[in-house]
């Protein structure tokens, strides 16, 4: 979601002119960015206490350019992490951050806006954070930005990660990591995965309970070479640390009125399991998602004991199953299950509700005909890469059905192929049957990270856990009851104490007991230089949040929903914590200089931006920045979009064509691909012509031998002699050798090929009885799209951008549109300064693009006449121009 700080009205104070907008995105991106920008240091600072870590991320950047421009300062941050604080510093101008219910935080922005203060909102989204700010030349900007985070114990170890992609040299780049554990450090590691070169850069200190890592790398080590000014450091930095642990009763701390309860036994002997996997096989899974799968799988069977029973479920739109009972897994039978495994070929459509109560069926036969030892761990694990297609399609039924058979005994979880699951529906039905769910992103490691979570869940060591504390001595305590502990896992609970005179906290956890002092770790604490005094306080607020944002999910009534929100937004105002029900207010300080509210504004010729500030240099300004315009665009009738980052400039034109006609749009020869477009025509002439759209759109890799054809009715996907016809009402993820097909349900399809051409095909749907109009499709195509030298067709061509200037401004026969003359490729083009339609995110409605209008069907623009693009099949290449 998006920061705004400003819509159509601006603010504008008395000091210098600037521009900024905040927002979230879910993309990786450098840190820093700009052109001609001087970024003085960029500093990450993590103080971990007790598995609790407090991150800062903290950049000085300088405006080394003539010219203002945008600085964009960009966070990537973990998945489970709560923003809780921001600042920006713009040449003695303040800009800070405070957390507040969304309805509060949208009026004070509001009255902050009409005042002609600077405001600005931060709401909650995935994982990045991105700030933008636009400064004249020679302006210095400081950002700072915190978030926390819990550790979460996996497989016997915390791990801590950060992202590092500065974008450029800096002369101070520092990372420092700080962990304090009052029981003791077992061991600490940080791996080096920033590459070779930084292999012996990596320092760590380390006593019993403290360690310090810090990674420190000069100007010259940063380069990618002995004299490149490209930055080589762009990844991840991870930290991975265990506790000593003196008990299997745990480990329980008291500080600042809360309590922390860690409980993590060993040297226990694993339960055994009683296991059914469910495996989607649906014509989505085709390709690498399957084959990974199959690796996964072939991997996890070898790892099942004698002692435990198994059987597998393999669904599309039917549903089978390998055996219809639990067998043991004796080499035999898994040997036999892995050539079953080895055997399937995905196709059709997506049972989930059918499979997964065949699942359950499976597991209650098998208790009641008493093979399942009452000690052991019955599970489910699902694996699906899409929503269901066939029988019962509704998620919320499915939910209830499946709920409604599983014992309490029963635990389902939920893998998640891709991002055209609905990832949430897996996690809510994790969650309402005792288990988790995770995302598997869908590429080279899938069946690494299929094996991982399979090891998170394989060796259960106790069920039914319960923590428990004296009465009257604790409240507000987070779940203290636990279905199972997983080998290699931790459980934590933490609470308020309740104002007493006891001076010892005492825990009892399945028959053992734990004992701490209420005061000894504060003192402790306050000794520590890097330690996070308020980690206890904070870590209760944020286990609480997260189980009462699990637990809105799954409520049955609206009524509960909204007391439970109310809950959510009492506790993230208190602790400052962004939630999807909170946001972060921040507020401009101008250090006394004086306010005022700017009324008028023409509008940006260019950008068509609401500006209301003159061109003075000491005005500071917020408005709303559109997002930037970087793509081909062919849509609508067909309306042509052709975007040149290097002129910073879009052009438009027209093609009107015949129905049936062919046009090609990119035809290279060098990497093997041509896309082309088939033209249909509306139902009957309006005003004496016949509209033409794009009806069919064909992306064909000579190189790979794969074709996909995108019609309105469905989407074919030929690989020699292996077709497969897909229908716009589901979604599905395809991974072919060196192409990826991703279809989102009545929306768009998106090719990738060979990682270096992406095209998205987006479904206009019109009404069925329109006298006019009939169904057609736009493409959208990534000015960054990687090329060879040999490209040409309709939109080819531009990807060597040719030199053009616009000149001779002047009124139009339409006011609203101004005229000019273009140079471009020899030609003088008569131009007239207009819109067309991105309708990328809105496709009813669209956003203005503007643009300059060539006429006459491009002339003067495209090499040639538009007649020399039309070919006879959807497969042809264009010959010479």
């Amino acid at each position: 979601s998006t920061l705004i700080l400003s819509n159509n009205r601006l603010a504008c104070l008395k000091t210098l002119r600037l521009i900024y907008v905040m927002c979230f995105v879910c993309v990786c991106m450098q840190a820093i960015q700009g052109n001609d920008i001087t970024v003085k240091s960029y500093k990450v600072e993590s103080r971990i206490t007790s598995r609790f870590a407090h991150t800062t991320v903290k950049s000085s950047v300088v405006n080394s350019g003539p010219n203002a421009q945008s600085i964009g300062f960009n966070v990537e941050i973990p998945k489970r992490a709560f923003i809780n604080n921001f600042t920006m510093n713009v040449n003695g101008i303040t800009f800070t951050g405070s957390v507040k219910e969304k309805s509060v935080a949208r009026n004070l922005y509001a009255q902050a806006r009409a005042r002609g203060k600077a405001a600005g909102i931060v709401r909650y989204s995935m994982e990045t954070f991105r700030t933008e700010v636009h400064v004249p030349p020679g302006s210095k900007v400081e950002f700072e930005l915190h978030y926390q985070e819990m550790m979460q114990r996996k497989l016997g170890v915390y791990q801590h990660t950060l992202h590092l992609q500065p974008g450029r040299l800096v002369p101070l780049l520092q990372v420092d990591v700080y962990i304090f554990e009052p029981k003791g450090i077992k061991f600490v590691t940080a791996s080096n995965t920033l590459g070779e070169q930084f292999s012996d850069l990596t320092k760590i200190t380390h006593t019993k309970e403290k360690a310090h890592i810090v990674f420190k790398p000069t100007l010259q080590q940063q380069r990618k070479c002995e004299n490149c000014t490209e930055s080589a450091v762009d990844g991840v930095f991870t930290v991975k640390y265990d506790v000593e642990r003196e008990s299997n009763a745990g480990e329980l701390q008291v500080s600042d009125g809360h309590f922390v309860q860690f409980f993590a036994p060993s040297d226990l002997s694993p339960l055994s399991k009683n296991i059914v996997f469910v495996i989607d096989v649906s014509g989505s899974m085709w390709g690498l998602k399957m084959k990974q799968t199959v690796e996964a799988m072939k991997a996890i069977l070898d790892d099942l004991s004698m002692d435990d029973y198994f059987s597998i479920i393999d669904f599309n739109h039917n549903v089978r199953c390998w055996n219809e009972d639990l067998v043991q897994a004796s080499s035999i039978q898994v040997n036999e299950a892995k050539k079953y495994i080895q055997s399937i070929k995905p196709n059709g459509g997506t049972n989930i509700n059918e499979a997964l109560l065949r699942a359950v069926q499976m597991l209650l036969r098998a208790s009641n005909q008493g093979l399942i030892d009452p000690r052991s761990v019955s599970m489910i694990i699902l694996v699906s890469d899409g929503d269901p297609t066939v029988g019962e399609i509704k998620l919320s039924t499915i939910q209830k059905n499946v709920k409604r058979v599983m014992r309490e005994e029963f635990s389902l979880y939920s893998l998640g192929i891709g991002f055209d699951v609905d990832f949430d529906f897996l996690e809510r039905i994790a969650m309402d049957n005792r288990g988790i769910a995770q995302r598997i992103y869908a590429n080279h490691d899938a069946a690494d990270q299929l094996k991982t979570f399979y090891s998170q869940v394989s060796s259960p060591l106790l069920r039914t856990i319960a923590i428990h504390f004296p009465e009257n001595a604790v409240n507000n305590m987070t779940q203290n009851r636990f279905d199972k502990f997983f080998h290699g896992s931790e459980l934590i609970v933490a609470g308020k104490l309740q104002p007493s005179d006891l001076t010892t906290l005492q825990s009892l956890t399945t028959a053992s007991a734990v004992k701490a002092d209420i005061h000894g770790l504060d003192s402790v604490l306050s000794t520590h230089q890097h330690s996070f005094t308020g980690f206890a306080r904070q870590m209760w607020a944020y286990i609480t949040v997260n189980q009462l944002l699990a637990e809105r999910s799954l409520a049955p009534t609206a009524n509960k929903k909204r007391r439970i929100t109310q809950r959510i937004m009492a506790l993230a105002v208190e602790h400052q914590f962004v939630t999807p029900f909170t946001a972060m207010l921040v507020e401009g300080h101008d250090q006394g200089g004086t306010e005022r509210l700017i009324a008028d504004s023409p509008r940006d010729s260019k950008h068509g931006l609401e500006r209301k500030c003159p061109e003075y240099s000491f005005l500071f300004c917020l408005c709303y920045l559109p997002h930037p315009f970087d793509f081909n665009v062919v849509d609508n009738d067909p309306h042509f979009i052709i975007h040149l980052p290097k002129s910073n400039m879009d052009i438009c034109f027209n093609i009107d064509s015949k129905p049936g006609h062919i046009l090609n749009l990119i035809s290279d020869p060098g990497t093997g691909v041509t896309i082309n477009g088939q033209l249909v025509g509306s139902k009957k002439m309006k005003n004496n012509k016949i509209d033409t759209y794009f009806g069919t759109i064909s992306i064909y890799s000579k190189t790979h031998g794969v074709q996909v054809i995108v019609g309105t009715n469905r989407i074919d996907l030929m690989e020699g002699r292996n077709n497969h016809s897909f229908s716009w009402g589901a979604t599905a993820e395809l991974v072919l050798d060196r192409m990826r097909v991703t279809i989102v349900k009545e929306g768009h399809v998106t090719v990738m090929v060979d990682g270096k051409i992406s095209v998205m095909v987006l479904l206009h749907r019109v009404w069925k009885k329109h006298p006019v109009q009939v169904d057609f499709l736009g493409i959208y195509m990534s000015s960054d799209n990687k090329y060879s030298t040999r490209v040409h067709g309709l939109i080819g061509q531009f990807a060597q951008e040719p030199e053009l200037k616009v000149y001779g401004v002047h009124e139009g026969a339409d006011p609203k549109k101004k005229e000019a003359t273009m140079e471009v490729k020899g030609n003088k083009v008569a131009v007239t300064r207009g819109w067309q339609k991105d309708y990328r995110r809105d496709k009813k409605r669209g956003s203005d693009v503007y643009c300059w209008f060539i006429h006459n069907s491009g002339k003067g623009f495209i090499d040639g006449s538009y007649t020399s693009y039309i070919l006879p099949q959807l497969d042809s290449f264009l010959t010479a121009i």
